[in-house]
């Protein structure tokens, strides 16, 4: 796999967060979207910049990001530069889980801003697009049609318990061909 990396190391309780995870969606009823009408981005962070609300909503929930949109094929630059290393405090939600666990010991692995859920509906895809940093991924809930494709490759990331890294600053997009909602927690990755 020349795009992504699988750390299979810490063998993470799926089933737990799964589970708290659904807990807290429950209450909370709501994706965070910059924009209401996008059926095909759904995120919930897990982190946020100290004391403010404001840097997990609007433009803050994608950020930056580079993708051809016309068959003209000129590169156009997207969305807000995000400030990733101030995010450093658990949202509210996920403070004293296992959830909250994870993020400490993907924090003491690598250096990471954002956390997020990342949800993908079924039957959909992500625009053709690259971002400035790495990812990575911890796929919580999955299946056989869920497939990343970076450049020319494509893969499948199994909810296994591994965390994956994937290279994002190449032209990638993920869909989800399946018939169930697919569900990761991603970070970015910072150098």
């Amino acid at each position: 796999m020349k795009y992504i990396k699988k750390i299979d190391k810490f063998k993470l309780n799926i089933d737990k967060i799964k589970a708290e995870f659904l807990t807290i969606f429950y209450q909370m009823k709501s994706w965070s979207k910059d924009d209401p009408d996008l059926y095909d981005f759904n995120a919930i962070c897990v982190n946020q910049k100290p004391n403010d609300p404001s840097s997990i909503a609007g433009g803050n929930i994608r950020g930056k990001y580079w993708t051809y949109p016309t068959s003209e094929w000129k590169e156009e630059e997207r969305l807000v530069t995000i400030d990733e290393s101030e995010y450093s405090e658990v949202c509210e939600p996920f403070k004293n889980t296992y959830i909250e666990e994870v993020y400490d010991l993907v924090k003491s692995e690598w250096k990471i801003g954002r956390m997020r859920f990342l949800m993908k509906p079924p039957r959909s895809c992500l625009s053709w697009h690259r971002d400035p940093e790495k990812r990575l991924h911890i796929p919580i809930i999955t299946n056989p049609g869920c497939r990343m494709v970076i450049e020319d490759e494509s893969y499948h990331m199994p909810a296994d318990g591994s965390i994956y890294i994937t290279d994002n600053t190449k032209y990638h997009n993920f869909f989800n061909g399946g018939e169930i909602d697919r569900l990761h927690l991603v970070s970015t990755l910072l150098k």
